[in-house]
């Protein structure tokens, strides 16, 4: 007799609708003894998503925006079990599992197994459809999972101590100390950024550009992604948002990478800060657009930090030149060449990964006050640029998808 969970497999996970769904559930739900193989099963699925490319943030995401917070819980359970099985994990996969929701148990024996089965299948309908997504580093089990840029010798003190500032400027109620705070956080990456440029052509580095991948959610998630593509570009990276996918995948080299996911999360969560306040500030003059409103709030932040973080990359690069001019004994050390060498690298690797992308204007700045509120936030949590500079591209953005 064929196994009960083929059997609800193929009732539920090859047809459309919730009547497939219920019957599949049903013959689950009568047999208890089935959920360890329930769960293999989901497990299996678990492993053909890696091998196309996603990744666990990346999957209890896409859950989540699919389907709902209850099924992504469910997921990540199945990850959980999924990954305990691997002797070593890339970094970046270490730090996406301690982040994933608690394990959920199986509710053996218990009156809401229909319901916990009828989640699972559903879970499973979508994994199953996964599409392949470009891969942004080796998967799990595979020969090459152990390799990664081994830290430079001050790195850890370096991103310990921009962690420490930008967590104090999120903290801080005061706009002026969180202006300064963030400054100094993004004066040490790019001087961080520089060093291993420098160091990287002094070894003769055979180091290539990577890539990670960012989630970006609803709401307002086309003025989050242009906030992202803003920090990529000053931290010579190249963003591509997939805004059907819920992430945007960022492309450079690693140092930069790091810079780029600690100071866009720092940056949205200042300007969601800010935003809170000056809506409150609206509502109690009796304004109730509220979406219009913070549509626009966000898309003047991410336009106005643009011309920001460009004006101190700009800054920080002159005076690092300045420093280096002339070589040292250690070798070649001009450093406009080394930066346009692998901004070169940088944008052959983003071709080669999407030689498909398309530049799409967005548009959705409709409420003035919220645009000038925007402009003056990120005024407030600019990045060391001068106030003189006030240019920016206007209420429609442009990037790269």
């Amino acid at each position: 007799m064929e196994p009960v969970i083929d059997q609800a497999c193929a009732a539920a996970l090859y047809a459309e609708g919730d009547a497939a769904l219920d019957t599949g559930a049903s013959l689950l739900a009568a047999a208890p003894d089935a959920d360890d193989d329930l769960h293999r099963r989901g497990e299996e699925f678990v492993t053909r998503a890696w091998g196309r490319g996603w990744h666990p943030a990346d999957l209890v995401r896409f859950v989540r925006l699919e389907l709902d917070e209850r099924r992504a819980v469910l997921a990540a359970t199945l990850i959980a079990a999924e990954t305990a099985r691997y002797g070593e994990l890339p970094p970046r996969w270490r730090a996406q599992l301690a982040e994933l929701p608690g394990p959920v148990p199986a509710p053996r024996n218990k009156p809401d197994r229909f319901s916990y089965a009828s989640d699972l299948l559903e879970l499973y309908r979508l994994l199953l459809r996964l599409p392949a997504i470009e891969p942004v580093g080796p998967a799990p089990g595979t020969a090459a999972d152990h390799l990664h840029r081994p830290p430079a010798p001050d790195e850890p003190r370096m991103l310990t101590r921009i962690r420490a500032l930008l967590a104090k400027a999120e903290a801080t109620g005061f706009p002026e100390e969180a202006e300064a705070l963030t400054a100094k956080a993004q004066e040490l990456m790019a001087r961080h950024s520089i060093d291993e440029a420098l160091i990287a052509a002094r070894s003769h580095s055979a180091e290539t550009p990577g890539a990670c991948r960012i989630g970006v959610e609803p709401p307002y998630e086309s003025a989050k992604a242009i906030l992202l593509d803003a920090v990529a570009s000053a931290n010579r990276c190249q963003a591509v948002w997939n805004g059907d996918l819920g992430f945007s995948t960022v492309v450079g080299f690693e140092p930069d990478l790091e810079a780029v996911e600690l100071l866009f999360t720092s940056l949205l969560v200042q300007g969601t800060a800010a935003m809170t306040r000056a809506e409150a500030g609206q509502r109690a003059s009796g304004r109730k657009r509220t979406k219009t409103f913070r549509q626009s709030f966000l898309m003047a932040y991410a336009q106005r930090l643009g011309s920001r973080l460009a004006d101190t990359t700009e800054r920080a690069t002159a005076a690092a030149d300045t420093e280096t001019c002339g070589g040292t004994s250690e070798g070649p050390a001009d450093l406009l060449p080394v930066l346009a060498a692998r901004d070169v690298a940088v944008t052959e690797t983003a071709e080669r990964m999407f030689p498909r992308t398309t530049t799409t204007r967005v548009r959705g700045a409709t409420d003035l006050d919220g645009w000038n509120h925007g402009t003056e936030a990120a005024d407030q949590a600019r990045v060391g640029g001068s106030r003189s500079d006030r240019t920016s591209r206007g209420r429609d953005g442009e990037i790269m998808a």
